[in-house]
């Protein structure tokens, strides 16, 4: 894993990112009960989580993750002092590749976590 200096320029943005997945995903939502979109509803949750923690660790480290450890995103967002971030961080990283790269469908109870995982990480992001 490596990590990215940021800036003010990149921490607005991606908190912008952070809302829009969030908000795709509450589009998605609405056709949970007719069609199986599951697995594509926790994707947009986990993309606006990883979106959102980054938001929190360049505000208070001046850099955030970047790569595929799962385990050293999480230590980063920890290491930014928020280790309720790191727990909602874990929770989507944990749905990520069972939503993305197994056959086995998200379940239900998979798209609730996903989506109090995600917006508590918004609503962490946005108040720094």
């Amino acid at each position: 894993m490596t990590e990215r200096e940021c800036d003010d320029g990149k921490r607005v943005g991606r908190l912008e990112k952070a809302r829009q997945f969030l908000r795709a995903a509450d589009l998605v939502e609405v056709f949970l009960e007719d069609v199986e979109v599951g697995d594509a509803y926790v994707t947009l949750c986990v993309h606006s989580g990883i979106a959102a923690a980054d938001v929190i660790c360049c505000a208070r480290l001046g850099r955030h993750a970047q790569g595929d450890n799962h385990d050293e995103a999480i230590a980063i967002l920890d290491r930014a002092g928020s280790k309720e971030g790191a727990k909602h961080l874990a929770v989507l990283l944990g749905l990520k590749s069972k939503a993305r790269y197994t056959a086995t469908p998200s379940s239900k109870t998979d798209v609730k976590r996903a989506h109090r995982a995600a917006q508590a990480l918004v609503e962490l992001a946005e108040r720094i």
